[in-house]
């Protein structure tokens, strides 16, 4: 899900950028640093998140919090900021809608959000499953539902471990097996009949 984080981070401000306005250098420098990057939830502030970690998407903004440190040998400052981020968590059990990006032999993965996870053949459904790896596409024996890659589908998140790295080192298992999941056309046809 989407979330409106604040939090604090020690920026680095260069040299080089310090003849410039001081407030809109250390914003750049904080969207610099911190967008497109997984960061762990901290408890102050956030008290009504569970622990984790979350992707941040755009820094919405950044204040100085008291005077910058200068340390020996470094020319820049390091400045306590404030920012106000817009973020995306990640929960386990949540619900997502996201696109079949790859067919392999053991499974699908999907995109959703700035992750991907992977739906695994045994997660998919209680058909058995051929798997048509040249036209990359997974039909039921009986069933003849079919998946390819650019399918829409909705999952639920059962395993989560994300990566202190990146998203894409982050792995992520997602099943399909319940009730109220699955490709948009397959709920569509369980509600007419």
């Amino acid at each position: 899900m989407y979330v409106e984080v604040e939090d604090e981070y020690v920026a680095r401000i260069p040299p080089d950028k310090l003849s410039e306005d001081y407030d809109r250098a250390m914003l750049e420098v904080t969207k610099a640093s911190l967008e497109g990057k997984l960061v762990d939830f901290k408890s102050e502030g956030n008290e009504n998140n569970s622990p984790g970690k979350y992707f941040v998407i755009s820094i919405l903004s950044a204040e100085p919090i008291g005077d910058g440190v200068i340390v020996h040998g470094d020319g820049g400052v390091y400045q306590t900021v404030r920012y106000s981020a817009l973020g995306y968590y990640l929960e386990m059990q949540e619900i997502v809608e996201g696109l079949v990006v790859s067919v392999q032999p053991f499974g699908l993965f999907v995109r959703f959000g700035p992750f991907e996870g992977l739906l695994h053949k045994s997660q998919i459904m209680d058909d058995r499953i051929d798997i048509d790896a040249g036209s990359q596409r997974l039909i039921g024996k009986d069933t003849k539902k079919e998946i390819k890659v650019g399918d829409k589908l909705r999952v639920r998140v059962v395993s989560l471990n994300l990566s202190s790295l990146s998203a894409k080192d982050s792995k992520i298992g997602l099943t399909m097996k319940q009730v109220g999941l699955g490709k948009p056309e397959w709920l569509a046809k369980k509600v007419e009949s």
